[in-house]
């Protein structure tokens, strides 16, 4: 009896020691988990190829590893450089031309104010925006930096986690205290979650940039292509994203007086490019893993503020792990199972 009470002490005090170690080292390791969390979700989307390559083709482990993350630096790369092409001409504008850009946000805001009597813009709040210009370069270097430092490590941890991925597995499955057919749903629910949001929700972000692209060259609005891409960019934004890029848009069309325009973008942004959200959150989410649109919704706001851009995927996760766990308590715990 002694001994197994001491037996007992020692196992919660080794458990507490990890669980204290664990945290002091994500603390550390803060700044660079989009990093690593980027990692498990290459690390989820690509084993089944890998593990065929290995064990079917009979490739060796590094060279399987190597063609994986040669095709992922390909694929991210494209789009950095996607982004970097359309935004940094323009940034380049602003950084060097703040004061002109200021300057006609506030000829924009006296015609508004002058048609509509709302005045958008106070004078304190523009010269609160040219001072956050100004302070924008060493945001946008740290930005930049923390940007490939996190790549560099995503590469280098998703080699190692594929590398090892069965060991690394199976360690996890008997360290899990969960009875088997909990840890099968885990896994599902995971891999299922993680497919739907790493994949779903970058094509439909897709479709939809291209689609509001498509109406914003139509109707005649000026860097027709950067606001397409920024458009798709917040698409990742359920329900309201997209009307962060087209309302402005609008507005700046009828401050400039082309109001024919600015209506058919209008219509054009609320009609085809909302629905185009909607049709695709149904068809594509739905196959891909039915994930509710409340669950997204509540992922992004928590996993933005939580991991960065990243946690446009593992905020979602997170939210359906509360769920997920629920069911498993109940079939943990349960008076019913507790009996069979």
């Amino acid at each position: 009896m002694n001994t197994s009470f001491n037996q007992k002490i020692k196992q919660v005090l080794i458990l507490t020691l990890i669980i204290f170690l664990f945290c002091v080292s994500l603390k550390a390791l803060y700044s660079f988990l989009p990093g690593i969390l980027g990692a498990v979700t290459l690390y989820i989307l690509s084993r089944n190829y890998y593990f065929k390559m290995v064990e079917t083709k009979k490739w060796k482990k590094g060279r399987a590893a190597a063609v994986i993350l040669f095709f992922f630096t390909l694929v991210l790369g494209a789009l950095i450089y996607a982004g970097i092409a359309l935004l940094g001409p323009k940034v380049n504008q602003w950084i060097s031309d703040s004061a002109e850009i200021i300057a006609g946000v506030r000829k924009i805001t006296s015609k508004i104010l002058d048609r509509t009597g709302i005045d958008l813009f106070s004078e304190s709040t523009l010269k609160e925006l040219q001072t956050k210009l100004t302070a924008f370069v060493p945001q946008l270097f740290n930005a930049t930096s923390s940007l490939l430092t996190n790549f560099v490590l995503m590469l280098f941890t998703l080699y190692y986690m594929l590398y090892n991925g069965k060991e690394i597995e199976t360690q996890l499955t008997k360290l899990i205290p969960l009875k088997q057919k909990n840890i099968t749903l885990l896994a599902t629910e995971t891999l299922t979650v993680v497919r739907a949001n790493a994949i779903g929700i970058p094509l439909i972000s897709i479709i939809q940039g291209v689609v509001a692209t498509i109406g914003y060259m139509i109707f005649g609005v000026k860097d027709w292509a950067l606001w397409g891409f920024l458009t798709g960019l917040f698409a990742f934004f359920p329900v309201i994203g997209t009307m962060i890029i087209w309302v402005p848009v609008v507005i700046m069309q009828y401050a400039m007086g082309d109001n024919w325009n600015a209506t058919a973008v209008l219509i054009y942004s609320i009609v085809v490019t909302g629905n185009v959200d909607y049709l695709a959150r149904i068809t594509i989410l739905k196959r891909m893993g039915n994930i509710h649109p409340m669950t997204t919704v509540l992922g992004v706001i928590v996993g933005l503020s939580l991991f960065g851009f990243v946690g446009l995927i593992f905020g979602p996760l997170l939210i359906n792990y509360i769920i997920i766990l629920a069911k498993i308590y109940i079939n943990e715990f349960s008076a019913k199972e507790n009996v069979e």
